[in-house]
């Protein structure tokens, strides 16, 4: 009958093996991976679905609304009627400008009506007036156009010497732009 000798060949290989099986069942589960670093699928899913969040938020919020449509309609119409006037000082001829449902048109420059200049805004409303005169004279009646669209209302307006320039509908009221 054989017995081990603590130190000796045979009883060291006995020992260090318990030991090694003692020490793997006293590790914990997924201790003997190693540590890398770097981002699981959830977090890197969780980092892109809050970027598509975000961007969806910012691409509503820069949609253009009918004020800004109202607004640009409006600079559009002062910056036609400024050029029709001068166009109209220059070659002697009355020019009208025509509201319609739609648009509006110029009357007088070389063709007895031109295209109709169609609004950017849906639903604009001409309120008054429906017709307006830039004569040749260079001083014209202090007058004003009212554009109004659900909710907003601006007006075009002029005192006669300067140019048109977009108001607010209030009386008295400063200048957008």
């Amino acid at each position: 009958m054989r017995t081990s000798v603590p130190g000796s060949s045979a009883g060291g290989s006995t020992f260090a093996l318990r030991a090694a099986v003692l020490s793997a069942l006293a590790r914990p589960r997924g201790a003997h991976r190693s540590t890398a670093a770097g981002f699981t699928l959830i977090e890197l899913l969780l980092v892109v679905a809050i970027i598509a969040i975000a961007a969806g938020g910012v691409g509503l919020a820069l949609r253009d609304s009918d004020a800004n449509r109202l607004e640009r309609d409006a600079e559009r119409l002062a910056a036609v009627l400024e050029s029709a006037r001068a166009q109209s000082r220059a070659s002697g001829v009355p020019v009208r400008w025509v509201a319609s449902s739609d648009g509006f048109r110029l009357e007088g420059l070389g063709h007895e009506a031109q295209d109709l200049q169609t609004w950017q805004l849906s639903g604009l409303v001409v309120l008054a007036p429906q017709s307006v005169l830039l004569g040749p004279e260079p001083i014209l009646e202090p007058l004003s156009i009212e554009l109004s669209a659900p909710g907003h209302r601006l007006r075009v307006a002029t005192d006669g010497l300067r140019p048109f320039s977009v108001r607010a509908d209030t009386p008295g009221s400063e200048v957008l732009r």
